[in-house]
């Protein structure tokens, strides 16, 4: 049978829009695996905490043209966009059941290309790091293998895994912050705080996930103690971490906006409580947004106080 022109010319545009479709799918699976709003995040709360936390002497002139700054966050985006391909590579059997979106995308990106972009990644990140010193480069080095190590063993070990995930969160910014050099009571207090958050979330995301973790075969909080007692420990999170932050306010030499955050965390946490207890489980994804939020507000009230104290 001969198509006609016409009929060609129609099976050729709808050949061409699958053609563009796949190809877009593929551009999507894969900002869906670096995470790229995490990594717009990272890029935000990096240079914020650097400039307003952890440069205490540097003015702004001097602290825009420090590459060796601006190579360490780069170097660290690549890092977490790397770990985030290899994370879905080895989760992508759990991502079926608990991020049924993500991972139909996915399935139009072929394993050996996800490899083949971490390993770009990673790679791309070291080269920089050499560039810069060696000591940047072992540190970066270091990072890389932790988040692999992560990915293939860590995530299925109880406690192990929430610690382990939250610390390499925050890796990034200890290397900025003994790239300073600078060190107080309040920044520990500050730490301590951001690392009890992102920790509770993580744990409440394991609740959530529970049914796909136990049939993976991931040992989580959750799965190994149950949902009730998993829920008492978070009760204990949150008691520390506002007691955390009255400490903060009262480390604190005057009432700022930082301080306003931090008292208003202690109500938060009062409401984050609550919710635990008549949410059910599985709806708790709420209360994981809300805390993130609260994570990104934080940042905001650092910036806008950090800006009103230059100014004055």
């Amino acid at each position: 049978m001969q198509l006609s022109n016409s009929d060609f010319q129609k099976l050729r545009s709808k050949l061409e829009r699958r053609r563009w479709f796949y190809r877009a799918s593929q551009m999507v699976s894969l900002m869906l695996g670096i995470r790229v709003f995490v990594l717009a995040f990272y890029v935000f709360t990096l240079y914020v905490s650097t400039y307003f936390l952890f440069n205490q002497e540097e003015s702004l002139r001097a602290f825009v043209f420090d590459y060796k700054v601006h190579g360490i966050i780069f170097c660290s985006l690549l890092s977490i966009a790397a770990g985030g391909l290899i994370n879905q590579f080895y989760d992508k059997e759990k991502d079926r059941i608990t991020k049924p979106f993500r991972s139909y995308f996915q399935s139009f990106v072929k394993e050996k290309y996800i490899l083949y972009s971490y390993l770009l990644f990673n790679v791309l990140s070291l080269g920089i790091a050499l560039v810069l010193s060696y000591r940047i480069l072992i540190f970066f080095l270091v990072y890389q293998f932790l988040i692999w190590f992560y990915s293939h063993k860590l995530s299925r070990i109880a406690v192990v895994n929430n610690l382990t995930y939250v610390s390499l969160s925050l890796y990034p910014f200890f290397g900025l912050l003994v790239y300073y050099q600078y060190f107080s009571g309040l920044l520990f207090l500050m730490s301590v705080f951001l690392f009890v958050l992102l920790l509770i979330i993580d744990i409440i995301k394991d609740i959530v996930t529970r049914a796909a973790d136990k049939l993976f075969g991931y040992a989580t909080i959750p799965v190994l103690f149950g949902n009730t007692k998993t829920v008492y420990l978070l009760y204990l999170l949150l008691i520390t971490n506002s007691l955390t932050s009255y400490l903060i306010v009262n480390e604190l030499k005057y009432f700022n906006l930082v301080a306003y955050y931090f008292s208003a965390s202690i109500m938060v946490y009062l409401l984050a409580g609550i919710s635990l207890y008549f949410f059910r489980y599985s709806k708790m994804s709420r209360l994981i947004n809300a805390l993130r939020v609260w994570v990104f507000i934080g940042v905001v009230f650092m910036l806008l106080n950090g800006i009103f104290e230059k100014v004055a």
